[in-house]
């Protein structure tokens, strides 16, 4: 459900004034390539506002900050302004721990629990065998569940660490389910738990020991881990904005999850961060030492190291790291020996490209070493008249879970994510389509009747996998209902699923793994007064699965709802059970 590369609401329409406000930096001087890349992806995005730092040679060379703070408003963001900071908040948790590690106050390999106090880690099977340790806490590999946080609403009631990790609040239990060690498995949940045994053992609430051992020392001044901001602090930070780009009610979230998901920063600062973390490669910081430091950058497993995700090796090491929190996207890259690097923070949520984007701007720009920027591939074109846009319209199952949908408008293919305009594809001589973005490209696939059931995908490094087709877009007439026993099913299990809780869990509609993921309601199903079929796509062998379940059957229906029109996909497998939806713009 709502997946990285599909569309959920129609975002607006930004103001002009809004647009030309975003598409000039608040800085005075003449602008640039950087100036134009970021300007075209926040008005292609509708971005709201982005900040941004250089560095070169282990220092920050330039600050830049572009939009407002809100949408419609005049306040403009500065290089001061305040973002969440996701997940970044992870790699910069993770030095208070490998400090008491240099300390000798922990072990990166010892239990945990040998040291946690206020909660403990539940033993089962899979922990009798493996312990959970610090080390796989920081690298993604304890076997912990929940990957990330909701947050909660300003005002909201918002439960202790314990009660978060019990499952108390608004996500899951934080539990072993795999055996430690045994694979990467991204999970906030893990670094939920390095918070509270940081609060264990330090015996310092968690805001104040990072601000005295980490933000402080780093020069972070304007940082802090609090939960929620003092006023003071409040009134210096942006508004978040969601994927349908409508501000976030209370204008953005509360993460008790600090460690996880709680850091309010601003990319110059976050710069200072990547330029610690350099100074302790190199042996001259005494926040950590050299040799944890290396362990720190040292890949564990699948890319990551001891906080920090890690590419290359060498002289061109570099760490990096990406993070969203409820309107709040964000990405930080660095070496750690050349002193490069650069941090894009923006106070919306965006699933394209655009980010990336403008870190590539950076590098070219900044010549940084070993960085491979996309580059289109030269090919020549189709007849005008080439009939692959209109044939690949529709959505496919880019990834388990992830979808990517192609659209066409005034004859040109683009990819629409959360429905706006992202990459563009032009039909070539050969039957493919090809990016005018980067080296990636597709060409159909068929049946023996000819109808395309998917894609083979090229990526840049040359190999081609396939892509199976989900169904058409939403432009399509509405059909004949081939199974209008299943409507009647859908109808019930998205009362249940409106309702959540033990409606969902008991629910004989749903399979296991969405009774297991769908438990809080869902509120696009609530106050629905008219539900109209539109088309159901057979797609069984194709490979798509949905939280451990084979889809055989997607169905699209049009409910009218109190909140508006809502356009469902339902994923169906061989039993007639739901196992997801998405809710999507087109």
């Amino acid at each position: 459900m709502f997946s990285l590369l599909s569309a959920t609401l129609l975002a607006m329409q930004p103001a002009p004034t809004e647009q030309r406000a975003a598409q000039q930096p608040t800085t005075q001087r003449a602008p640039d390539a950087i100036d134009s890349v970021v300007a075209t992806q926040m008005a292609r995005r509708e971005i709201v506002g982005l900040s941004l730092a250089i560095i070169d040679d282990g220092r920050v060379v330039e600050t830049r900050a572009y939009g407002t703070i809100t949408r419609g408003g005049t306040d403009r963001v500065t290089p001061s302004t305040l973002f969440q900071a996701g997940s970044i908040s992870k790699p910069v948790s993770a030095l208070a721990a490998l400090q008491l590690v240099d300390q000798g106050a922990l072990s990166l390999d010892d239990n945990v629990n040998d040291k946690l106090r206020a909660w403990r880690v539940p033993d089962n099977p899979f922990t009798q065998q493996e312990p959970v340790t610090l080390r796989r806490l920081l690298s993604h590999t304890a076997g912990l569940t929940v990957h990330g946080f909701p947050g909660y609403a300003v005002g909201a009631a918002v439960p202790s660490v314990p009660d978060v990790l019990d499952g108390r609040g608004n996500t899951g239990a934080v539990r072993v389910n795999v055996l430690p060690g045994s694979i990467w498995r991204y999970s906030g949940g893990g670094y939920t738990v390095m918070q509270q045994l940081v609060v264990d053992v330090s015996g310092v609430p968690f805001p104040t020991h990072l601000r005295d051992r980490v933000l402080q020392p780093l020069g972070m001044e304007h940082s802090s881990f609090e939960q929620p901001l003092p006023a003071a602090r409040a009134a210096q930070t942006a508004s978040g904005h969601l994927l349908n780009r409508q501000p976030v009610p209370g204008r953005w979230h509360v993460y008790p999850e600090m460690a996880a998901a709680g850091l309010w920063t601003t990319p110059t600062d976050l710069a200072r961060y990547a330029i610690g973390v350099q100074q302790m490669f190199a042996g001259k910081s005494s926040v950590l030492s050299a040799d944890m430091t290396r362990q720190m950058l040292t890949e564990q497993k699948s890319g990551y190291g001891l906080g920090p995700a890690v590419a290359s090796s060498g002289a061109t090491l570099r760490f990096h790291h990406n993070g969203r929190d409820e309107g709040f996207d964000a990405s930080l890259v660095a070496y750690a020996q050349s002193g490069d690097g650069a941090v894009v923070m923006i106070n919306g949520n965006d699933n394209s490209r655009a980010v990336n984007r403008i870190i590539d701007a950076i590098a070219k720009a900044r010549q940084w070493p070993d960085w491979e920027a996309p580059k289109p591939e030269m090919v020549a074109r189709a007849p005008r008249t080439s009939r692959l846009p209109d044939e690949v319209s529709g959505r496919y199952e880019f990834q388990n879970n992830n979808m990517l949908t192609l659209f066409v408008q005034d004859g040109v293919l683009f990819t629409d994510v959360n429905g706006l305009r992202d990459e563009d594809w032009i039909p070539t001589a050969d039957g493919r389509l090809v990016s005018t973005d980067r080296a990636v490209s597709f060409r159909p696939v068929r049946d023996t009747r000819g109808a395309i059931t998917g894609v083979a995908w090229t990526s840049p490094n040359g190999t081609t996998r396939q892509i199976p087709r989900i169904g058409p877009l939403f432009t399509v007439s509405a059909g004949r209902d081939p199974d209008p026993h299943f409507t009647v099913r859908f109808d019930s299990a998205r009362v249940h699923l409106a309702t959540g809780g033990a409606a969902v869990t008991g629910s004989p509609l749903l399979t296991e793994g969405a009774r297991a993921v769908f438990t809080r309601p869902t509120m696009d199903f609530a106050n629905v007064s008219a539900r109209q079929f539109v088309i159901s796509e057979d797609v069984r062998g194709r490979g798509i699965e949905r939280h451990g379940h084979a889809i055989v059957r997607v169905a699209h229906y049009r409910l009218q709802t109190a909140g508006g029109e809502r356009l469902v996909i339902v994923h169906v497998d061989a039993d007639g059970r739901v196992a997801d939806f998405d809710v999507v713009s087109r």
